[in-house]
């Protein structure tokens, strides 16, 4: 995903429908926004004399630094460009230094599959992953699927962040709990940071799925009610959920750091199954298992600040 901070535009909504303009409108906007982050010496090109109207590299030089016609590269940007070649996408992602997860987006904006137009089928949790997240009872894990809705949370992830289950089905979804939830801005140490990111993985998924209307309406209501979503959605970064740490600042338990995995079960491309743990003898896997024990039922105790008068088993104890 880009670090750019800067926005190109207002927030448009997922799909590729018409606009003023006619043409793909996610595709000419991310393409804008693409070459709006790129100046013309990071891609060697000379400064041209005059002053610059747009930010980045104007279309000309996109078009140059592809090798391809710049009526071409207008019609491709303006969403016209009517059954593009992979060569050509190859040669417009290089010019405009797009990562691995920034070029699959383009293919997917570019030559969107008409088989996504169909209804998408309802997403199932299978027994076996539901059984898998009550194993994991000293680390959070959930599974998520299309948009960031929630589809399962184990008992710890649920006291982790907050308690889906208890939740309308429409409220399940992490991206109403980071932008709408107050909670959630206290619980992120960088909530920024993971508010980007979380829209980013939005932008991916509404690449390959641009008629999903529940999309939509996700969009729609959290542009509405939250400007920096509004904003962040207008830059048009993508991001693939992957691994990494993030840093929390839980209300029972205080500071933690936590390494996250993300898997895809077989069977379902849009589920991922998000897995946080902390390093052995940390101060963060005290922090965890004070609130599993918090947490496990009427024989825990009754408090994490009560349970941490107790000194963590050792192993081999």
């Amino acid at each position: 995903m880009s670090d750019s901070l800067r926005g190109t535009g207002p927030a448009t909504g997922p799909g590729t429908g018409s606009s003023g303009s006619g043409g793909n409108s996610e595709l000419r906007e991310f393409l804008r926004s693409r070459r709006a982050r790129i100046t013309p010496e990071a891609v060697g090109l000379s400064p041209q004399p005059g002053t610059r109207r747009v930010p980045g590299l104007r279309r000309e030089e996109v078009a140059q630094l592809a090798g391809v016609s710049v009526d071409y590269y207008v019609r491709l940007e303006r969403g016209r460009g009517a059954n593009v070649s992979e060569a050509v996408l190859d040669a417009v992602a290089r010019a405009l230094l797009l990562d691995d997860t920034e070029r699959a987006h383009l293919y997917a904006l570019a030559r969107p599959a008409r088989s996504r137009r169909r209804p998408l089928p309802p997403q199932r949790v299978r027994a076996g992953l539901y059984r898998i997240l009550d194993t994991l009872g000293d680390t959070p894990a959930l599974i998520l699927g299309r948009r960031t809705d929630v589809l399962a949370a184990n008992r710890l992830a649920r006291a982790f962040y907050t308690d889906f289950d208890a939740l309308p089905h429409r409220e399940r979804n992490m991206a109403r709990f980071i932008f709408l939830d107050e909670a959630a801005r206290e619980l992120y140490t960088d909530w920024e940071h993971s508010a980007r990111g979380t829209v980013a993985a939005l932008h991916l998924y509404a690449g390959a799925h641009p008629h999903d209307p529940q999309l939509a309406e996700l969009i729609g209501e959290l542009s509405v009610r939250d400007t920096d979503f509004r904003r962040w959605w207008a830059d048009h970064d993508v991001l693939e959920r992957t691994y990494g740490a993030k840093r929390y600042r839980h209300p029972l338990v205080g500071e933690l750091t936590l390494d996250y995995e993300a898997f895809h079960p077989t069977g379902d491309p849009d589920q991922i199954l998000g897995v946080h743990t902390a390093e052995p003898g940390s101060p963060s896997e005290h922090a965890l298992r004070l609130l599993a024990n918090w947490t496990a039922g009427p024989a825990a105790a009754a408090s994490p600040e009560e349970a941490s008068r107790t000194p963590p088993s050792r192993p081999g104890q």
